[in-house]
């Protein structure tokens, strides 16, 4: 993942000390590089400290932050002492980016309150949010008002707030691929290009017949459906599955691949059933699984808004996601649910996992034409979800985010499954059902949702709930 790079703001006020203005630069600068980011920031003979307070010190970090606009991800405005609310609100201004802000105070203590090192940090900080409010710039707050730059807490904060800066860089000019029709039997994911393109998100179409005539083009013994195949022998065990679907797997994943890279593109939705096993008698599970993995995530079905959802979660994490079914309540527990595909996820998901036949598909179409599943159980641990739709009428994104668990609940199936615990699930579900979402859900092994409601609610400004 590319290092995130923070514009830095260290906010002074002339009546306040300046030592502390020093010093406060000072530490935000170290904890930045101790926990593996970069930063801009005035230099300590641009302005009294390296500190902004006077409209000459914004001028100068504006145009400082302007000429490094296409390197600076999110800016970080710290408040050793009050700061200057006009200063900083210039300096954003002036400058331009349009990217996230984390507006950040450091507390004073009992002991040091005298004239000598009293911050009044505290105030400042709302001072400061409202002149940034009056200027209709959207900023993001530290989970309590004021905190220590050098604390765990702030260090948790800063990760969120760097997952915030991602996934609004990231969905700004992101492209996605759909490879081929929609199946006639899911009007559940269809969706609006216009809606997403007004979001900066661009969508490349491809005919599933394009992609299989140039399948056809390739022989058995070409170099690079050799190389593919390898890729795929190396990725997981194939041993019960024939030579001549493995070869299939490698003409198609490689096509896919030189598509994907001639287009420039960040992830696939890729139409699935059941074209692909009627007519070419392969399942793309492995290979989309191989893709997810590998942080260019692929969705079944042709569900481009189930793809946004999952490189949402990659972004905040930077780690793969997978697209499941919201599938079967767990017995008679209300904050339990199963969840289910057939499967394409990416193997960091699983405790173990295999290739195999896709056995639901296989009973219309023949085990021979299935053979490309992963199959497994998701292993126990913490997870965000997330589903984005585009509400056609509203002619809005609309989406919701929480977290859950994954449990070591017993189950007995085929496929990819995993039992997930959710705390006020019948909410979530009522509110899914009278909303109209789809039954897709992208997931990720982490615990994202607050810095995914921020930037998709706050910066995006994407209808959004955020469940708890």
């Amino acid at each position: 993942m590319q290092k995130t790079m923070f514009g830095v703001i260290t906010g002074n006020r002339g009546f306040f000390p300046d030592i502390l203005a020093k010093q406060g630069r000072k530490d935000i600068l170290e904890v930045l590089k101790g926990n593996g980011f970069g930063a801009i920031a005035l230099s300590m003979q641009d302005t009294k400290y390296g500190s902004v307070e006077t409209y000459a010190d914004a001028k100068k970090c504006a145009e400082l932050f302007a000429k490094n606009g296409d390197k600076i991800d999110g800016i970080i405005v710290t408040l050793p002492n009050f700061g200057d609310e006009k200063g900083v609100a210039e300096s954003v201004k002036r400058a331009g980016l349009d990217v996230p802000i984390l507006i950040h105070a450091e507390p004073d203590a009992p002991g040091q309150m005298t004239i000598a090192n009293r911050r009044d940090s505290f105030c400042g900080k709302m001072s400061v949010c409202n002149n940034l409010r009056q200027a209709g710039i959207p900023y993001t707050l530290t989970k309590t008002h004021t905190m220590p730059v050098a604390s765990a807490e702030f260090k948790q904060d800063l990760d969120d707030f760097a997952s915030v800066c991602r996934i609004v860089k990231g969905l700004r000019n992101a492209r996605f691929g759909a490879i081929g029709a929609r199946t006639g039997a899911f009007n559940t994911v269809r969706y609006s290009e216009k809606i997403l393109e007004l979001s900066g998100i661009a969508v490349e179409t491809i005919d599933l017949s394009e992609i299989l005539g140039r399948v056809g083009r390739l022989t058995d013994n070409d170099r690079n459906v050799k190389r593919k195949l390898s890729e795929i022998q190396q990725y997981t065990s194939t041993k019960s599955i024939p030579v001549e679907s493995l070869l299939k797997m490698a003409k198609f994943g490689y096509v896919i691949d030189q598509w994907v890279k001639d287009n420039e593109l960040d992830g696939t939705a890729i139409q699935c059933w059941t074209s692909l096993e009627e007519f070419f008698g392969i399942v793309p599970c492995t290979l989309m699984s191989m893709m997810s993995e590998s942080l260019m995530p692929s969705a079944c079905e042709v569900d481009v808004t189930g793809l946004l959802g999952m490189y949402i979660l990659q972004l905040a994490s930077g780690t793969p996601s997978a697209l499941l079914d919201w599938n079967n309540n767990y017995a008679d527990e209300p904050d339990k649910c199963v969840l289910f595909h057939c499967s394409n996820l990416p193997k960091s998901f699983f405790k173990s996992a295999k290739m195999d036949y896709q056995e639901i598909i296989a009973g219309s179409v023949g085990k021979d034409n299935t053979y490309g599943a992963m199959v497994g159980r998701i292993a126990p641990g913490n997870a965000t979800f997330c589903r984005t739709t585009t509400d056609d009428a509203a002619g809005v994104i609309s989406a919701y985010v929480g977290e859950g668990e994954f449990t070591n609940d017993s189950l007995d199936t085929f496929g990819g499954y995993g039992v997930m615990k959710i705390p006020n699930l019948q909410n979530l579900l009522q509110f899914i059902c009278r909303m109209g979402f789809e039954h897709h859900v992208a997931m990720n092994m982490s615990q994202k949702a607050d810095a995914i409601a921020e930037a998709i609610g706050n910066y995006l400004g994407w209808e959004l709930y955020r469940h708890k």
